[in-house]
């Protein structure tokens, strides 16, 4: 990881830095704690502090800004593909501006290998943050990129239609692996119902929540059922190679990944950073501006519509006999239908950045989400490491504030104390600490690299 300092450059796309903030900063508010507000005891508290939010209000920020427990989509689930998406769109302006800067080829992809090493060992680091002994788990969103970011590169200069082509191949390919695996032995499902009940029993000794499995499906589609699919397969011989924590369970120590997350996932989400690549490409050829928008924007309606056509579960409306899922929309295990859908929502939302800033010229008013995107890598660390420390220096001084003042009930207590509001609000003003190291950064032209 290296720190450049410099000019920033006036040949950047705003909207990619703005877009890229937006994603961070939805990422490291860790949903403004909205699930935890809209709980009964959370209610009752708003309730008798007189505070009245219509409850179909907060059932749509708890859905919205937490991941759906298996097939679905919410907004909080858009985060990781943003980002991913994004990585795609920014490579064909990355490395052309290292070959104008006379890099040669071979000096290039000697990067693209040191990139991926780096964030692939950065993902494993925040993964172990707290254990311990290294967690040799490969699903963080930066070691998913470094898994499939050579093959992104060598990609950069073909065609649309040929990069098209390779995601065409990524995707049914990997849908084809799935629908022909073979589902797990008895055995295997013993021993992962009695993980999760072990699981499940500790946390309900220790007071704490439970989480929600999803009803299985049935038939064709049960090739894609949480623990039981062909990428849960490849990580039980896999990871089991790797040291790891704990007493091992009928001969192995690793079963599953709670939350089904699994390491083949870096493969359809290539996909998903051809998709960006795509965008960034059409983002920096010579067409006007009109014809890009339109691009993304078909791009996107395209998404949807093979999407949700493959996959009736992600429908808004319930339609009789019209119950099928040929290629399931699952966000944790990167299935091919999630590739696709999760990149229209991405093509619309740069085409709505793309317009507004780069079109419409209203740069200054995302001058805030900006400098975010400039230093994302930053800021995603930052978010997994000292984001509890930033809250818990800010509840000391304003504590002191507070005491200098004679508030009993002060800003401290609003944010971190027993206010009804003070959940989201003490979310917010920890993002608002990481904000403000983020504008130190920018001021003093310090761009954090990998």
């Amino acid at each position: 990881m290296s720190k450049s300092q410099g000019d920033v450059s006036t040949n950047r796309v705003m909207s990619i830095d703005a877009f890229r903030g937006f994603v961070m900063l939805a990422m490291a508010s860790s949903g403004f704690g909205f699930s935890v507000l809209a709980k009964p005891e959370s209610v009752q508290k708003l309730t008798a502090a007189g505070i009245r939010i219509p409850e179909w209000v907060l059932q749509t920020l708890a859905y919205q800004f937490d991941h759906v427990v298996w097939t679905g989509c919410g907004f909080w689930d858009l985060i990781q593909p943003s980002f991913m998406f994004l990585v795609g769109v920014s490579l064909p302006f990355s490395y052309s501006r290292r070959a104008t800067e006379g890099q040669s080829g071979a000096a290039r992809f000697r990067h693209v290998l040191w990139r991926s090493f780096v964030l692939l060992a950065l993902g494993v680091f925040l993964s172990s943050n707290g254990s311990k002994q290294t967690n040799f788990t490969f699903v963080n969103v930066l070691s998913q990129i470094g898994l499939g970011y050579p093959v992104l590169y060598l990609l950069r200069e073909r065609s649309l239609r040929a990069q098209f082509a390779m995601t065409a191949v990524i995707l049914v390919g990997y849908w084809g692996w799935f629908a022909n695996s073979k589902l797990p032995s008895a055995d295997v499902v013993d021993s992962i119902n009695f993980t999760l009940t072990a699981r499940d029993e500790k946390l309900r000794a220790a007071g704490r929540e439970i989480p929600k499995e999803p009803q299985p499906w049935s038939g064709f589609a049960a090739h894609w059922n949480k623990h039981v699919n062909a990428a849960a397969e490849v990580d039980r011989k896999l990871l089991n190679r790797f040291p790891r924590e704990g007493e091992p369970f009928r001969g192995q120590k690793f079963w599953i990944n709670e939350g089904g997350y699994q390491t083949l996932n870096f493969i359809p989400s290539l996909a998903t950073m051809l998709f960006g690549l795509m965008a960034g490409t059409v983002l920096r050829s010579t067409r006007p501006d009109g014809e890009k928008l339109k691009w993304l924007f078909k791009a996107g309606l395209i998404c949807f519509g093979v999407s949700m056509t493959l996959d009736t579960s992600i429908w808004p409306v319930a339609i009789p006999k019209c119950d099928w899922h040929f290629a399931p929309i699952v966000k944790r295990i990167w299935t091919p239908g999630w590739a696709v859908f999760s990149s229209g929502w991405t093509f619309w939302m740069l085409a709505a950045f793309y317009w507004v800033i780069d079109i419409r010229q209203w740069r200054r008013w995302f001058w805030p989400l900006a400098i975010v995107g400039m230093n994302s890598i930053a800021m995603y660390v930052m978010a997994q490491l000292i984001k509890s420390w930033t809250g818990g220096a800010l509840k000391t001084h304003l504590a002191t504030i507070d005491a200098l003042f004679g508030w009993k009930d002060g800003i401290n207590f609003a944010l971190f104390g027993d206010h009804p509001l003070a959940t989201p609000l003490g979310h917010a003003a920890r993002l608002f600490g990481l904000w403000l190291i983020c504008v130190w950064l920018y001021r003093r032209k310090i761009f954090v690299r990998v």
